[in-house]
């Protein structure tokens, strides 16, 4: 096995799998379904597998007072090993230099982006959480760093050079030379090697993403991959599908549209906002409608400050016990300007937008990992896609 650690697994599984390679995926937080976390092929660890592997471990396990985090992974890596994986895509945890991941040699490592999330663990300035992200960066092994600032720039370049290793800045190459949406979902690139590059993985920080994956591939061809054009579009246009990534700016209802993403931090939720506020720009257009939701541990004053101040909200909390309360996030909303009513479910939340929207609205589920799993646990018939 010849594990690739990334920090972000969008395109990069799907494209070493339509390459051919029994491809693993290691990723978190899961949405419905806890198998969702490790994948080989798209398809995730059969429950046979997890009971078993907790029975035969427990002995050994139970007295090192393992994470819930730790034992998954160490659950990941047995099971892509008894599958015989020919490459594993295996996205780091939380920070990077002391995450249980990090005990991997990769051929590859990559860093999509920087933004304050967990700074209680990791810091509270950026060069400082740079700092722990550079930590999955190998002797000898090339990285990939997506976007940098002026701050975080110097802490990659020096760990690099401490470990020896080849550092790529995507950001100083762009490949992408413009972007168009065919639908809300649907997004088509235009590079210079690779015109009309389909990707059914659409939102604004998404062009970042596959800018950072385009350059990634060209390290991995240099590292012998052999990754055909073919498959490169096909895991760009499949990847929902050949990963079972979702809650990535998922449409899951239509007239009026509904949007979901677990986008959840000031630095994701700014392209969210963003691409909303594009969208609600647009002639033709209805009402902009919001349901929303966040955690207690988040820089929610924040988040808020950037959100789009001419729609409707509906402010929500998720089934979880990190859950901020509804109200108290209103009350939070209203010093920033965003006016709406509170619903303590996020399908009361949903089923209330869906029936005051009309089919030229766009309605917005997101905030939280935890609200978008909700909405995708409601029962069928609310979702109209």
């Amino acid at each position: 096995m010849s594990p690739q650690t990334v920090q972000d697994h969008t395109y990069s599984p799907a494209i070493l799998q339509a390459s051919g390679l029994k491809t693993g995926l290691y990723t978190s937080p899961h949405l419905t379904d806890f198998r969702e976390r490790i994948r080989v092929n798209g398809k995730p660890v059969s429950p046979e597998f997890v009971v078993s592997f907790i029975e035969k471990n427990r002995e050994f396990l139970e007295p090192l007072h393992p994470s819930f985090f730790e034992v998954t992974t160490a659950m990941a890596f047995s099971w892509f090993a008894i599958q015989e994986v020919d490459v594993a895509v295996i996205e780091t945890g939380l920070g990077g230099r002391l995450d249980c991941t990090n005990i991997i040699k990769p051929v590859l490592s990559v860093i999509t982006n920087i933004g304050f999330d967990h700074t209680k663990f990791l810091g509270n300035t950026l060069a400082g959480i740079a700092f722990e992200k550079a930590g999955i960066i190998k002797k000898n092994v090339p990285v990939v760093i997506g976007e940098y600032t002026e701050e975080t720039r110097p802490v990659f370049e020096r760990k690099a050079e401490e470990m020896g290793s080849k550092i790529v800045f995507a950001q100083d190459n762009c490949k992408i030379i413009s972007q168009k949406y065919i639908n809300p979902s649907k997004v088509v690139y235009e590079t210079d090697a690779l015109p009309s590059l389909e990707s059914g993985l659409a939102g604004l920080c998404q062009e970042k993403n596959a800018n950072t994956i385009l350059t990634a591939i060209d390290q991995l061809k240099r590292r012998r991959f052999n990754i055909p054009e073919a498959a490169i579009r096909k895991g760009f246009k499949d990847v929902c599908r050949m990963t079972g990534l979702r809650g990535r700016w998922q449409r899951v209802g239509r007239k009026p549209d509904i949007i979901c993403d677990t986008g959840h931090n000031s630095h994701g939720l700014k392209y969210i906002a963003r691409h909303l506020e594009e969208i609600s720009s647009k002639p033709g257009f209805g009402q902009l409608r919001i349901v929303m939701g966040m955690v207690n541990d988040k820089d929610i004053a924040d988040v808020l400050a950037l959100m789009p101040k001419n729609a409707r909200y509906y402010f929500t909390q998720a089934s979880v016990q990190r859950a901020l309360d509804a109200g108290t996030l209103q009350e939070m909303a209203s010093r920033a300007g965003l006016t709406g009513k509170v619903y303590r479910t996020v399908a009361q939340a949903v089923t209330t937008a869906q029936r005051e929207a009309a089919a030229e609205d766009l309605i917005f589920v997101g905030g939280s990992t935890f609200v978008v799993a909700d909405l995708l646990t409601m029962p069928e018939f609310f979702i109209q896609g």
